[in-house]
């Protein structure tokens, strides 16, 4: 969202406090008109209790990360319909609608609400609760639409960030988010930046979200940068200072000199290089000397792009400054990327300079998982990719699909039933806890009616898949953690929200807790998403209660 901001303030209580976001009239029409059925029916006192959850995950995979909760509690905190939003439901809705509800509208807000949650950032599965709202059924109702706007996207693209990190299979390698161009709108390319980043990626070239949300910004020039010359001649600025002697030199005659030598060293005609490119890269390097990277591949990266940037990283080296790489964006990355390693390896053994095999080789250009994990079948020599439209639009998978759902009303547990049982929701107000294995890899997720007693480490408990009847199994947690936490209540924030760096590291530290098979990308291994005998028996006896019983005449 546009409106993310980063975490300020503190009550008197000392718990943190969000910058509110107001954004009341971010939904569907139809909560606003089921929210008047339900005044005009005397259910604004009715205690209501919602789940959000999704049913399947995304790309295929066998894991979610769950983002968006910062922003819902941002959400909860600015709930409320001003003078200009009951103005415009009183144009929109029927004129029978009674002056009566647009004053009980401007009356409420989210104080009577109470929110539990996952922590953000952690790895989430199908069926369980992210979040768990509970409060006046009207209110809660008003509040479905933006709670899974927030959420839906921005776990999505976490997600989707994760397994661009998981494909590099523990590789040392940097990924910068490249796609605010491609995304849909300005929220999507701020809510995009800021999740890629949460999710594992090292920068954004998004310099709002740099702003915004500290992420560090990374970035080139463009081919249009390369073919807006034609020669040195159009540089009007030839002079660079030593960085630690400050003597000015002639940044250019030092280029050319070694354009020449790197031109035998080699192997490139020195008549084959763009002039156009090679007085681009000197103007860059002038304007940059201290964070020379140079986009290669206008013209030629074998024959032209590579010398020319070697000669200017070479300048700049004996000027006392240090380049920093190249990006390639068409052709064969796998082999120009190995080309460009061996020739800086070379010029690093000519020039006893060790840092020069190291120089950043960023590969862009359509970016998306399957690319990585072909690339690195190729053994490729890139250390840095820089991936827009695929992580940004989640082009394989568009949409997460979370779900928000009644499963209590005053007290008495509710279910949704289909005939299509992935449908099918399991009622009640619920506990959830993660159960850990003796190598601290989690085992299983399991939920239990809210007042069952919590499982214990070490002791055996009986789990059960919640639809299919012979798929159980005990466990024998090593640890459980309990993963609901309240983070709105009465009105404030019960709990300190922690910064995008601190969730960061909790979507690394939470997808440790996963064995390498459930992560994989090729046929991934299910994670178990259990209930207790006790919830299981319950919600199949509910079950048949609600189900309509056929006749046959």
């Amino acid at each position: 969202m546009a409106t993310n901001g980063p975490i300020s303030g503190h009550n008197s209580g000392g718990i943190q406090c969000c910058k509110a976001i107001h954004l009341p009239l971010l939904t569907d029409l139809y909560q606003i008109t089921m929210a008047y059925g339900y005044w005009r029916s005397n259910k604004c006192d009715q205690n209501s209790v919602f789940d959000v959850f999704f049913r399947r995950n995304p790309f295929g995979g066998e894991f979610t990360v769950f983002a968006g909760l910062e922003d819902v509690v941002k959400f909860l905190h600015g709930f409320r319909f001003l003078p200009d939003d009951i103005e415009y439901l009183r144009k929109i809705l029927p004129k029978h609608v009674e002056e009566e509800f647009f004053e009980y509208l401007s009356n409420i807000s989210a104080k009577d609400i109470t929110l539990y949650a996952i922590p953000e950032g952690s790895v989430v599965f199908p069926k369980v609760p992210l979040m768990r709202i509970e409060g006046p059924l009207p209110i809660a109702q008003l509040l479905e639409t933006t709670i899974l706007t927030l959420v839906n996207y921005a776990s999505l693209i976490t997600t989707n960030a994760t397994r661009y990190r998981i494909a590099l299979d523990g590789r040392d390698i940097q990924l910068f988010e490249f796609g605010l161009r491609r995304a849909q709108g300005i929220d999507g390319g701020l809510s995009a930046s800021r999740y890629a980043y949460m999710g594992g990626f090292d920068g954004t070239s998004n310099v709002l979200a740099g702003k915004m949300y500290g992420i560090p910004l990374k970035g080139t020039h463009a081919h249009s940068f390369v073919m807006s010359y034609s020669s040195v001649d159009d540089l009007n600025i030839r002079i660079l200072a030593n960085k630690t002697t400050g003597e000015k030199v002639d940044f250019v005659d030092l280029c050319l000199k070694y354009q020449k030598e790197l031109s035998d060293l080699l192997d490139v005609l020195q008549s084959e290089c763009s002039s156009s490119e090679f007085a681009a890269f000197i103007a860059y390097a002038l304007s940059f000397p201290d964070s020379f990277l140079a986009l290669v591949d206008t013209y030629d990266v074998i024959r032209s792009g590579l010398l020319n940037f070697s000669a200017v990283a070479l300048a700049l080296n004996q000027l006392g400054y240090r380049a920093i790489g190249v990006r390639i964006d068409s052709g064969d990355l796998a082999y120009q990327s190995l080309v460009a390693y061996e020739k800086f390896r070379t010029i690093g053994d000519k020039y006893s300079l060790d840092w020069f095999p190291e120089l950043t080789i960023v590969a862009s250009n359509d970016i998306n998982e399957d690319t990585i994990i072909s690339l690195k079948e190729q053994k490729h020599g890139i250390n840095a990719f820089g991936i827009g439209t695929h992580l940004v639009t989640c082009e394989r998978q568009p949409a997460l699909g979370c779900v928000y759902k009644l499963v209590e009303i005053n007290g008495h547990p509710c279910i949704k039933i289909s005939l299509d049982v992935e449908k099918v929701t399991v009622p009640g107000r619920k506990s959830v806890f993660r159960l850990y294995g003796k190598e601290d890899y989690a085992l299983l997720d399991l939920m239990q009616g809210a007042e069952e007693p919590a499982p214990k480490a070490q002791s055996k408990v009986l789990c059960r898949h919640p639809f299919q009847e012979s798929k159980r199994c005990y466990a024998t947690p090593s640890k459980v953690e309990p993963l609901l936490k309240i983070w709105w209540q009465n009105g404030k924030v019960q709990q300190k929200m922690p910064d995008l760096e601190e969730i960061r590291s909790h979507v690394q530290n939470s997808l440790n807790t996963l064995r390498a098979d459930i992560k994989r990308n090729l046929n991934p291994t299910p994670y178990k998403v259990s209930v207790t005998d006790s919830l299981y028996q319950f919600m199949h006896n509910l079950w048949l209660e609600n189900a309509p019983v056929g006749e046959l005449n």
